[in-house]
């Protein structure tokens, strides 16, 4: 099974804003956590909204716009992809993600499972 943990964009990370050392740290303790326990897919960061763009379908048509994006709820500023064998290790590992925006500051990251192909008949 594998699980995306979605970290979302805020204010200082749409600014460009670098995380602090020790998330940085924290960061890369977790992750090489997940790598010694043979889970970790795959993890980045993304770089802000402003060196994006989006691609809008309308019939045959298509429209690109560029970023930077005003509706920030709706991005991410990075994420982790593991693959465990169950959704209970996965909370168990989610549970131990440091906090995106440091300790002690209100936070939130999102959990999605992937389809695999035998989700599909």
């Amino acid at each position: 099974m594998r699980f995306m943990i979605i970290v979302k964009a805020t204010g200082d990370s749409e600014a460009g804003v670098m995380p602090s050392q020790k998330l940085i740290e924290q960061m890369g303790a977790y992750h090489a956590e997940l790598v010694k326990a043979g889970v970790l897919l795959d993890g980045a960061g993304l770089k802000a909204s402003s060196a994006g763009w989006r691609v809008r379908y309308s019939g045959k048509d298509r429209s690109v716009s560029e970023g930077p994006f005003a509706d920030r709820q709706g991005l991410i500023a990075g994420y982790t992809l593991i693959q465990v064998k169950s959704r209970e290790e996965a909370l168990e590992w989610t549970r131990r993600y440091p906090n995106p925006a440091g300790e002690g500051v209100d936070a939130e990251i999102e959990v999605r499972q992937l389809f695999e192909a035998e989700d599909f008949a």
